[in-house]
């Protein structure tokens, strides 16, 4: 089967991507990754706390939720105990350049543009070959509506875009409360590619400590069902690529989002409970389902059953909620 892709103008050999996660500290494990299949590399994210940000503008920012990151803050050691700081970052970046054959893509994590635009141009010069914008808010403060929120992905994305010539990606959240609007929006301010979707790590209560604790739980295929529904409605109505992330644990997940119109699909917690090498079988699975199903390219069968191609459109939308529902009383019934 013919695996190769284009992802936001970038020819890949495969659809699988490694996704930001602390694998790509260690040029080792970029190695390892590539190795095993990934047809690129999602750098681990460099934080904005990391970049030097303006004190008024960021504090601004923070007062929309303690826990604004898609890769909660306080789920981290200290920022002076983490050994990844900007320089180190770029280095990373270039390490990663000399020891893989396969795109390299930064990713900044972060809510204002400050920093983020002379940083970015710094990524691209040290080798990156895309940008992965990991834009998280938390609107807590009831003052801020949902347009001011919107309108800060909106200014983010315009100002490292005037910056760099690489392609540029946006990883969205899924609480927005028109999310075709806002895709729709990214794409036409000039978003090369829309990830889907952020995982955000909820905290948790400590009981017998009586305080606010970490918990961070890596996802399951179940989690996948979010991000498919939502680039099946969105395939063929972008000028961006889709890229899905969250919950490809198997070659049939992996399938799945190929057929409902991601360009690429992004693994992560897979990984960091089965180890890299667990990308090769993801990826010999895939090619298995695809290929029994007489695809012979990943292009032939990406989007079949977006919305667009699909029989039943609406299966996507409220029908599908009635239909489950259906099915649960039925199965109840059965027992």
């Amino acid at each position: 089967m013919d695996l190769t892709t284009k992802y936001m103008g970038l020819k890949l050999r495969g659809p699988l991507l490694a996704g930001a996660s602390p694998l790509s500290e260690e040029r080792g494990n970029v190695e390892a990754l590539a190795e095993a299949g990934a047809a690129a590399v999602v750098m681990h994210s460099i934080f904005e706390e990391q970049l030097a940000q303006e004190a008024a503008e960021l504090d601004y920012y923070l007062q929309q939720g303690s826990e604004a990151f898609a890769e909660a803050l306080s789920h981290f050691p200290p920022m002076q105990e983490m050994k990844v700081g900007p320089e180190i970052y770029l280095d990373n970046i270039a390490a990663a350049k000399k020891a893989v054959d396969v795109p390299v893509i930064a990713s900044l994590n972060g809510i204002s543009a400050g920093g983020w635009v002379d940083y970015a141009a710094k990524c691209q010069s040290a080798g990156a070959d895309a940008v992965e914008l990991n834009i998280y808010l938390i609107p807590t403060n009831s003052s801020v509506d949902a347009a001011r929120i919107e309108q800060v992905y909106l200014d983010v994305l315009a100002a490292v875009k005037s910056e760099v010539s690489i392609p540029v990606a946006v990883k969205l959240s899924p609480f927005f409360s028109a999310m075709a609007n806002m895709a729709r929006r990214l794409d036409e301010a000039g978003a090369d590619a829309l990830v889907l979707f952020n995982r955000f790590y909820q905290p948790d209560i400590d009981l017998d400590e009586l305080e606010v604790a970490p918990a961070l739980q890596l996802s399951t295929s179940a989690d996948s069902r979010l991000p498919l529904r939502w680039i099946a409605i969105l395939y063929g109505r972008l000028r961006a690529s889709l890229a899905a992330t969250s919950g490809v644990h198997t070659g049939a997940d992996a399938a799945k989002m190929i057929l409902a119109g991601a360009s690429v699909v992004q693994i992560v917690s897979a990984l960091l409970q089965n180890g890299v090498k667990h990308l090769t079988k993801i990826r010999q699975e895939m090619v298995e389902i695809l290929a029994a199903k007489g695809y012979e390219s990943i292009d032939q069968a990406r989007g079949v059953l977006s919305q667009q191609s699909c029989p039943e459109p609406a299966a996507f939308e409220r029908a599908n909620y009635m239909k489950t529902l259906k099915s649960w009383t039925t199965l109840r019934r059965t027992v």
